[in-house]
């Protein structure tokens, strides 16, 4: 059997065909794979309960005797009852299974068994209702709970992967081969390989699992480490032409303001890798109104300086738009052309600019998707900056460098992401961070209250609305019957119930994502030109809209969101020199709630909010990982395991000097490689 491979998976004894398929819901084709789904948590049956010192209402493990069963009870059609009384010294409890014969018809009346549920008072006797049921010989055990799926029970993954380590043990030749170095290992105080699958899977003590899970996360981190290495190596082996060190102060001397000094340290960092004879691959990271586009204006000049030509693709219209007018201001005087390419262009236009594209006549090209279609030519394109990359997948990306020759990529993104979860996302670039905000800009007061204080929310809008400024109104969803959930703000209704009551004076907007790209393109250019003063939005809203005279946000059912995507929404306002205000409305009564929201109360650094955000919901699919084409993290998580990550980085760093790395050090190459792999199928 080969762990690696997907053929194998189906035969290993209680899989079969149907149960693979249930697998690969999962994320599990290979016996690899399975191996590596671990446990979320341990039932504890080192200690079980009697009937008598149960937890009432908690979740436990009972020993306990059946004494005798009742038969099955039709309630109605599909749908059966069984009574199953069981004792432990002198305390009865009464179990109710609903649709289990199977599990009921196994009982044995006189035998003792684990019963893993809730116990509730009833009326006569204690109860329980569908208990999961464990064999006393599980005593002593700490039982996994595999996360799982229809069809497939944490019963049946944690049967399956025994038979898989039965099949490893009775092999002449164990497939779990050790792929550290045996002086990493000591080094460590790690343990080997086979044991610490071992140890996860079926622990005897909470030591067992620490020592397995430590093993197979520096395992997990330190290949990660070196696959990023070489990602970062290949990369560098790709050659360009190197641009020349033009000076552009000429670009600084046109701007009616002074940039700040991580604005600058960002172009200059961009310059030098420019320079370089392989092409630069840098993020711009800035949080909110940090002042990206002072950046990639400064870097497309420089390309232009050099002869080459620039695209800038948004993920809106409104966004390429505003970056358009905002680069046309600050190249007016210098003799830069400059054209905007989206899908709202006049077939006209469209055949005009890309002529001039092919002709070389436009220097920088902003746009949205449209840039990628293949009739777009560049004549000698060298730069290529994507914002809000996130929300571009990899062939996308991809499909606009490859018009050009080792083009140059730079990538922004206003969205803070923790250290750690930069290196996952963009584990293969350089990263710039933008903190600094430009003079001017005032912190956002925010408020966060429940809703019997919605009135008072919306008098303060108005007061904003008479002094002549903008604002907004954020409910999470479009349309009330989107979901169940009824106390939830929908903006159509919101929209209907308060343009001709409370705001009855004043010119209101609705904004969401069913609207045709059209019809929103004119809200946001009218709420732009303040046609309108107050726009009810979506989240569609969170990204692409600059309007420096909004100053008051009003967020309904705050609980709903993200903190960075409440960081980023709250961005919206305080992009002008007027105060500004964020208002967080939420009737949650979860203290969990109530202390994400004040911690975006209390601060206004979104990278300080996304690392509090990170720890409090973990890392996730955050943005989508697997479209970055960055390798998986099926085990460690950097929000828990930090220090483990810096040891296997160093580790790293030491081994990937190794001469004949893949030759002296084959199992660990196979790790690394499939790691790969993965991750470039997907």
């Amino acid at each position: 059997m080969n762990l690696f491979s997907d053929k194998d998976f189906k035969y290993i004894k209680g899989i079969g065909e149907k149960r693979a398929a249930s697998y690969n819901k999962l994320g599990i084709y290979r016996p690899i794979d399975l191996l590596n789904h671990l446990p979320r948590k341990y039932i504890d049956f080192t200690k079980p309960y009697t009937i008598e010192n149960a937890p009432i209402g908690e979740a436990a493990p009972i020993i306990a005797t059946v004494s005798s069963k009742g038969g099955e009870q039709k309630i109605r059609k599909n749908f059966s009852v069984f009574k199953v009384n069981v004792v432990s010294v002198s305390a009865k409890l009464v179990i109710t299974f609903f649709n289990t014969a199977y599990t009921v018809s196994g009982l044995q009346v006189g035998e003792e068994y684990i019963f893993y549920g809730k116990i509730e008072d009833g009326l006569i006797s204690k109860e329980m209702h569908s208990p999961e049921v464990y064999s006393i010989t599980e005593k002593g055990k700490l039982f996994p709970v595999y996360p799982a799926t229809l069809g497939l029970s944490s019963k049946m993954i944690g049967s399956n992967i025994k038979s898989l380590l039965n099949i490893i043990d009775s092999e002449s030749l164990p497939l779990l081969k050790e792929n550290l170095p045996l002086d990493t290992i000591n080094k460590y105080n790690l343990c080997d390989r086979i044991t610490a699958y071992k140890n996860v899977h079926f622990p005897t003590s909470q030591k067992d699992i620490e020592t397995g899970r430590n093993r197979l996360i520096f395992e997990e981190l330190l290949c990660f480490s070196i696959a990023l290495t070489r990602m970062r190596n290949k990369k560098s082996k790709i050659k360009s032409i190197p641009m020349k060190n033009i000076s552009i102060d000429k670009f600084w001397e046109t701007l009616p303001f002074s940039p700040t000094n991580d604005q600058r340290k960002a172009v200059y960092s961009a310059i030098d890798d420019m320079c370089k004879p392989s092409p630069m691959s840098r993020l711009i990271e800035g949080d909110v109104g940090s002042g990206k586009t002072i950046v990639a204006a400064a870097v497309c000049y420089f390309a232009h300086l050099n002869g080459y030509s620039s695209a800038l693709m948004a993920p809106t219209e409104i966004l390429a738009e505003q970056h358009y007018k905002g680069l046309c201001g600050y190249f007016e005087k210098l003799g830069v052309r400059l054209a905007l390419l989206t899908g709202s262009t006049t077939a006209k236009n469209k055949k005009i600019i890309k002529e001039q594209l092919a002709n070389g006549e436009i220097d920088i090209c902003i746009g949205t998707h449209a840039l990628l279609t293949d009739d777009v030519v560049f004549k000698n394109l060298g730069l290529v900056i994507t914002d809000e990359q996130h929300r571009f997948g990899v062939s996308q990306r991809m499909g606009l460098s490859q018009k050009g020759d080792t083009v140059h990529i730079l990538v922004m993104s206003a969205t803070p992401i923790p250290r750690t979860l930069g290196l996952v996302l963009y584990g293969d670039m350089q990263i710039s961070v933008i903190k600094e905000l430009p003079k001017g800009r005032q912190p956002i007061e925010t408020y966060f209250v429940d809703g019997s204080k919605r009135i008072r929310a919306y008098n303060y809008i108005k007061k904003h609305l008479d002094a002549g400024l903008q604002g907004y109104i954020i409910c999470p969803l479009v349309e009330e019957n989107e979901e169940s959930v009824s106390n939830k703000f929908s903006a159509v209704t919101l929209y209907e119930d308060l343009k001709d009551d409370i705001f009855k004076n004043y010119t209101v907007g609705l904004l969401h994502g069913k609207m045709k790209p059209r019809e929103k393109e004119q809200v946001m250019s009218d709420f732009a030109a303040h046609k309108i003063d107050l726009l009810i939005a979506t989240t569609v809203i969170e990204v692409g809209i600059d309007v420096p005279n909004s100053a008051i946000i009003v967020i309904e059912n705050a609980e709903s969101f993200g903190l960075s995507q409440l960081h980023q929404l709250r961005g919206r306002v305080g992009r002008g020199s007027a105060k500004s205000t964020c208002i967080l409305i939420s009737d949650s009564k979860s203290d969990e709630t109530k202390t994400r929201l004040k911690a975006l109360k209390n601060n206004n650094d979104g990278f300080a909010i996304a690392e509090f955000d990170l720890q409090q919901r973990g890392p996730g699919d955050f943005f989508g990982m697997r479209q970055h084409g960055i390798p998986q993290l099926k085990i460690a998580d950097l929000t828990q395991n930090s220090d483990i990550f810096e040891q296997a980085k160093n580790e790293s760093e030491i081994l990937i000097k190794t001469n004949n790395f893949a030759e002296k050090y084959t199992e660990l190459n196979t790790r690394i490689e499939d790691m790969m792999n993965i991750t470039s199928v997907l």
